[in-house]
């Protein structure tokens, strides 16, 4: 296949091909289960496995590992004020994102780890790093990665001075004593907030720091040099930085070759927010009639290097656009067998080079429907090829249709108003061709015109 992606590494597309010449290897960073995600989180997780479908129906075999961080502040912090213990804090909302993942028709990564499970190989990793004289201890027991010692960093976010952040400026109470300010902690020494929360380690009791746990496990996974690493916009500085500076300093080997970074989702144009009570889940929007399904083409409609504005007419959209792809698929040959490229793509296949021109989903969806209009004038035209084609695509967007309702025989008083209303049309009468669409609407009745007539469908 030929798919590109854009690399923000270089700032270029790029050819996305195995290194070894039979898996791809990628990392996604997971979720922090201390919440129920939000849309906006899932944006990234949407794409990421629509990156995914892309490639294993063009024929190129993954290895997919995404994380899940079970300790860091936030979880200790809730899982303190909610009385239960770390890991059953953890386990409770780490449920409910699979949950939701499973909705939202998102593959199982083939390696899932949790950070707390993998704090040895975290410890060996910042103890190599000591060794190396990339990191050393403070006075009070935390461990610092010492920036200036990788002369690269800052690569990939393109800031070599960078503005510190609230997030990485030392306070009184946090991280007092680094040689810079620029330093980032590997390891945290306890403290009182962190109740039972604390691991031993050769440089006393503490825990470790947020940007060491994707290191150690996308190396002890995916080893020393892999394919892809992907993460929200957000996360490329500090955290990928710092990722790579860590990494590559600990193994002498380059980290990830590509790098696939999602851009935010906006509500109504504005960034989420809590201020904002913007914050959509899953739930939400299950209380408002909309189903995961619905969700999920919203979230891919909208170019992922572009903000995605969310709005609920957006889902409206989406359910129209989701129950006519299902009257299309009605019209196609039965598909045998997995859907892959390779087999022929017939019609669709416009729309499947979309999705190989760095995952270009709003062209292949206007594709797919300039397709569909073609087979809805001609349905006698449609061919196998055209079915694998769409199967191709639909597998690779990661699309669920909803069943079609049986059709519902429209009673004799709406086919008069439909038959008055082409009449009217035919007269060029429209006026009273509005005024009857309108009567029919408010009977719970729409009319859709083509050039072979009309039809009624109930609203």
């Amino acid at each position: 296949m030929t798919l590109k992606i854009h690399d923000t590494l270089s700032d270029s597309l790029q050819p996305v091909e195995a290194q070894d010449g039979k898996r791809f290897r990628f990392y996604c960073c997971g979720p922090t289960v201390y919440a129920a995600a939000h849309i906006g989180n899932f944006r990234t997780f949407v794409v990421q496995d629509v990156f995914r479908r892309v490639l294993e129906v063009g024929g190129i075999p993954t290895m997919h590992v995404r994380n899940i961080t079970d300790v860091d502040d936030k979880t200790i912090r809730e899982s303190i004020r909610s009385g239960k213990s770390l890991s059953e804090f953890t386990d409770f909302w780490a449920d409910k994102f699979h949950r939701d993942c499973e909705a939202l028709n998102l593959l199982p990564p083939h390696i899932e780890p949790g950070a707390v499970a993998h704090i040895p190989e975290q410890i060996e990793m910042i103890a190599s790093l000591v060794e190396k004289g990339f990191a050393y201890r403070s006075d009070e027991g935390s461990v610092y990665f010492r920036v200036e010692s990788f002369p690269e960093y800052g690569r990939l976010s393109r800031v070599k001075e960078r503005e510190l952040t609230t997030d990485s400026a030392p306070t009184d109470a946090d991280e007092p004593d680094r040689e810079s300010m620029a330093d980032f902690a590997m390891w945290k020494a306890a403290k009182a907030e962190d109740g039972e929360n604390v691991w031993e380690s050769p440089w006393g009791p503490g825990r470790p720091g947020w940007h060491i746990e994707c290191s150690a496990m996308a190396v002890k996974y995916l080893g020393p040099s892999f394919d892809l690493h992907s993460g929200g916009i957000d996360l490329v500085f500090p955290h990928h930085e710092n990722e790579i500076a860590q990494s590559e300093c600990s193994t002498g080997q380059v980290f990830a070759r590509l790098w696939l970074h999602v851009v935010h989702l906006m509500v109504d144009g504005q960034k989420m927010s809590k201020s904002l009570d913007n914050l959509y889940t899953l739930d939400d929007l299950a209380e408002r009639g909309y189903s995961a399904a619905e969700c999920r083409y919203a979230l891919i409609a909208g170019h992922y290097r572009k903000h995605l504005n969310f709005q609920f007419s957006t889902l409206d959209a989406a359910r129209g656009n989701l129950q006519r792809l299902a009257r299309l698929q009605e019209r196609l040959p039965a598909v045998e067998g997995e859907p892959l490229a390779s087999k022929g793509t017939g019609r669709f296949q416009g729309a499947w080079e979309a999705l190989e021109d760095n995952l270009n989903v709003p062209k292949c969806l206007g594709e797919v429907f300039r397709v569909a209009g073609e087979i809805e004038k001609n349905p006698e035209s449609a061919t196998e090829a055209d079915a694998m084609g769409l199967a191709c695509v639909l597998r690779a967007t990661g699309l669920v249709l909803p069943e079609l309702e049986a059709a519902t025989e429209a009673p004799a008083e709406i086919q008069e108003l439909a038959e008055a209303r082409a009449q009217a049309r035919q007269e060029k009468n429209w006026a009273e061709s509005d005024r009857l669409r309108d009567a029919l609407a408010e009977a719970g009745w729409q009319v859709k015109d083509s050039k072979e007539g009309w039809v009624l469908e109930k609203l």
